[in-house]
């Protein structure tokens, strides 16, 4: 089986690290916990689908402390009317990926690709690896190579710090 992922990268010509993990700890919070990775310096790539027929998708990259603009930032920028998260079922399909792996490069359908702006600004960034197995640690200059890539401001809203308990 060819490696997409890593076969997009190369034809880029993009810099990056793999990072093998253990398939349970693929998830982002125990990634970092488990590995020393900072979460402020970890992105999600989420599938995000319009509510039309047929539907649009987008995959939106953010910190993973952060948190996605689907309901407005998104779907304005869809011009659709309602948006939602992608299931599992249709990331899978779209991506060829598992949640927990998805990452934009290799995708099994192209799928445009938005970036927060505060991605861009790290000096290097965590991101899926393509499977369970591994993550890529990338600067932000790799993720500017992807070909529908687009930098997008205000993407995603950092949470509001949760009252002391």
């Amino acid at each position: 089986m060819t490696d997409l992922v890593l076969e997009q990268l190369e034809s880029l010509g993009g810099d990056y690290q793999l990072v093998p993990c253990d398939p349970d700890l693929a998830d982002t919070a125990a990634f970092c916990e488990t590995y020393g990775y900072s979460v402020e310096e970890s992105a999600n790539a989420i599938v995000v689908a319009s509510k039309a027929d047929p539907p649009d998708f987008v995959m939106c990259l953010v910190l993973a402390h952060t948190r996605l603009d689907v309901n407005k930032v998104v779907r304005k920028k869809l011009g659709a009317k309602k948006t939602s998260f992608a299931s599992a079922d249709q990331t899978t399909q779209i991506t060829g990926m598992q949640i927990g792996g998805v990452t934009p490069f290799g995708t099994a359908t192209p799928l445009r690709l938005w970036i927060d702006s505060r991605v861009m600004a790290c000096d290097q960034v965590l991101i899926g690896g393509g499977s369970r197995d591994r993550k890529l640690l990338v600067p932000p200059a790799t993720l500017a190579l992807h070909p529908l890539a687009e930098v997008v401001e205000d993407l995603a809203k950092t949470p509001p710090s949760e009252p002391p308990s």
